[in-house]
């Protein structure tokens, strides 16, 4: 073989070998804009979930709650609930009364909780997400109305429309006498007219029944007991402000909830599971990093010459480590970018045009909900380089071992 042949043959040889680590580092390139993708895609739906749960939860809950600190119910005293309404940020004070309690139906039976509020429970903008049917009001004293949950309304075959439609109630007591064989000195009964059913959760909707103030004091017996007290914040004052006002008027002996704090475990969950999705995904983007590992691995194979002549002429061994790492931090970097730009795109055509259904006809949202919010941005970015980093960093310390003398 001629030398004008052999040096075709290692021209054309090292021209696959580039173009195979161009192609190589390409794909990882796009492996990370992938992984970045769906990071961004799957935090911005948790947070549309987590938005979605405090909507709902927000139909039915208060924007704080007072509740005791031991026990299941306070006194609570018309002088004493007038100085909670003078604090300022208070707008709305709704008193309750919630036990649980049996209810009766054309022959159909179910043990829910009955909530008793006062007049002002509807003003407080009660019911603005999910469905509602019937009348709003809670009927007058001579006709109580209840409004139920729709699980309970179908599991009673309750229907709005018959006329002279009552719901029994039943509250277990203590009787008179120990001796006492009579059924009906075991239980309160007293009959509501049902006004109206509403749709929100599952949880409230097969739990719950409201009903007037007096009608379950006078049921359940508690006189001047209250089991909670429910405030809506003034417009223009923070809830955090007046749930700190509240808690320094009330003291050790009342509870103060916010909204989040009312569902703790159930947001505290769909945190956990974000965080749990998040650290799996990133794992998986690590894997797909090692792309870009075999494809600076072979470049310092490719380019030991090269790096013996840098050496020759005073290059030192960090200059050749941080080489190579920018050359990782530029495929990642470009990756991450790329990713980050299109996820936030795709999340927005999805909070736009609802490009995938839940697929529930009798669902409150019709499609996944979506939030982005810019500090998962900034956590996405820190694991790609972090990622990066590592998988850089084995080659650069191979491209920076290269001996000069025998290379040369």
């Amino acid at each position: 073989m001629n030398s004008s042949s052999f040096i075709a043959g290692r021209y054309f040889r090292s021209k696959k070998k580039r173009n195979f680590i161009t192609v190589l580092s390409i794909i990882s390139m796009v492996g990370v804009a992938v992984g970045t993708i769906a990071l961004v895609v799957v935090m911005s739906v948790f947070n549309g979930l987590e938005d979605l749960i405090r909507s709902l939860f927000a139909s039915f809950d208060a924007e704080l709650k007072i509740e005791p600190a031991a026990g299941k119910s306070f006194l609570a005293p018309k002088e004493w609930l007038n100085e909670i309404e003078q604090i300022e940020g208070v707008e709305i004070l709704t008193e309750i009364i919630e036990d649980n309690a049996l209810f009766e139906h054309g022959g159909n039976q179910i043990v829910a909780k009955i909530k008793g509020v006062s007049d002002n429970f509807l003003d407080q903008g009660r019911f603005s997400r999910g469905y509602y049917w019937g009348d709003t009001s809670l009927g007058t004293d001579i006709r109580p109305g209840a409004i139920l949950g729709r699980g309970v309304a179908f599991f009673l075959s309750v229907n709005l429309e018959e006329v002279n439609s009552t719901l029994k109630v039943f509250y277990p007591k203590a009787p008179r006498s120990a001796a006492s064989i009579d059924p009906s000195q075991l239980y309160a009964t007293a009959q509501l007219e049902p006004r109206g059913f509403f749709s929100i959760e599952q949880q409230f909707d097969d739990g719950y029944v409201l009903a007037p103030l007096n009608f379950t004091r006078d049921l359940l017996n508690y006189g001047e007991k209250r089991t909670s007290l429910e405030i809506k914040v003034k417009e223009g004052f923070a809830v955090s402000e007046v749930q700190k006002a509240l808690k320094n008027h009330l003291g050790p002996d009342f509870l103060v909830k916010n909204a989040d704090e009312q569902h703790a475990g159930l947001i505290r969950t769909v945190k956990l599971e974000k965080l749990f999705v998040f650290l799996t995904l990133t794992f998986i983007l690590a894997i797909a990093s090692f792309n870009i590992f075999f494809s600076l691995s072979m470049l310092a194979i490719e380019k030991k010459k090269d790096i013996a002549v840098l050496k020759a002429m005073g290059a030192r061994d960090r200059m050749i480590r941080g080489i190579f790492l920018k050359q990782g931090a530029l495929i990642a970097l470009s990756g991450a970018l790329i990713g980050l730009i299109l996820g936030y795109l795709l999340v927005l055509a999805q909070d736009t045009f609802g490009l995938v259904s839940l697929g529930i006809s009798s669902a409150i949202v019709d499609a996944y909900p979506v939030r982005i919010v810019l500090t998962d941005f900034i956590w996405i970015s820190l694991a790609v380089i972090s990622i990066t980093l590592l998988a850089s960093w084995r080659p650069a310390i191979i491209a920076a071992q290269v001996d000069t003398v025998r290379e040369l």
